[in-house]
């Protein structure tokens, strides 16, 4: 890629398909920003979004048509590993769609969401790797898009994909994580073990990025956050989340005690 500023990379990034070549020029990209090679200067709004760049597998389904299946057998552990490579995969585009679509934020914002994509980028590799020491690759289970249908639902406004990407979907995967370390551990598979360990700490960061951003487009419009996040959880997501929630990650990830209460029914 040799074009100078962050919203074109942003988007040459959100539009490979090739998991390889999307997570090494992910890489390429967060070292140029980093090293201050890319600029904020592009005078070409946002496209409208559409379906960002993915490989011809895994086949996407609904998440109703993705079979149960037991750990206790090499497809079952290899299709919990293929669905963490999948939900990470999405998070390089969630991240780059983030850097793309929403100009005239601070420098910060850009700094902190190509960090996101960077991470995103690591992680996936992370997990594939240990997918084809199981016989397996991405691409090899079905999979579902939800992650992406949020972004588009989300697309017309930064407060509302900080509130319910970061805050929603991904901060599910904090309360869920621990559980799915558990399992791999009870099963033997230690080295997924440590995989997980490093996406929890970094997906605590990611999450209390969209935490910050979220009340910081709350003060600038003058809009109270409790209330609006409340809002717009009744709007898009029917509510409270469902299931108990890892409360000591969520208050790490910028979450507050009323808010664990009312997220749990007890506010």
């Amino acid at each position: 890629m040799t074009v100078s500023d962050l919203f074109s990379v942003a988007d040459a990034c959100l539009m490979l398909g090739e998991p390889d070549e999307k997570v090494a020029q992910t890489r390429v990209a967060a070292r140029r920003w980093r090293a201050g090679e890319l600029s904020l200067q592009n005078g070409a709004a946002a496209m409208t979004i559409g379906e960002p760049g993915r490989p011809g597998r895994p086949r996407l389904v609904s998440p109703r048509q993705l079979p149960r299946r037991s750990l206790h057998t090499p497809e079952g552990h290899a299709a919990l590993i293929h669905a963490i490579a999948h939900i990470e995969f999405n998070a390089i585009n969630l991240a780059w769609d983030a850097v793309y679509r929403f100009r005239g934020m601070p420098r910060a914002f850009y700094d902190d969401w190509v960090r996101v994509a960077d991470e995103e980028a690591y992680h996936f590799g992370l997990v594939r790797d240990h997918l084809h020491g199981l016989g397996f690759d991405y691409g090899d289970f079905d999979a579902h898009n939800g992650l992406w249908e949020m972004a588009q639902k989300t697309a017309f406004d930064p407060l509302v994909r900080m509130a319910l990407v970061p805050r929603v979907l991904e901060a599910r995967g904090l309360d869920v994580t621990p559980g799915i370390m558990k399992k791999l551990a009870a099963h033997g598979d230690h080295a997924a073990v440590a995989v997980l360990e490093i996406i929890l700490r970094d997906e605590v960061g990611h999450v209390e990025i969209g935490s910050r951003w979220f009340h910081y487009l709350c003060t600038q419009r003058g809009v109270e956050s409790k209330e609006t996040f409340r809002q717009l959880l009744d709007q898009y997501m029917n509510g409270r989340s469902k299931g108990p929630l890892h409360r000591s990650a969520r208050l790490a990830a910028g979450f507050s005690e009323d808010e664990l209460d009312y997220l749990q029914g007890v506010g």
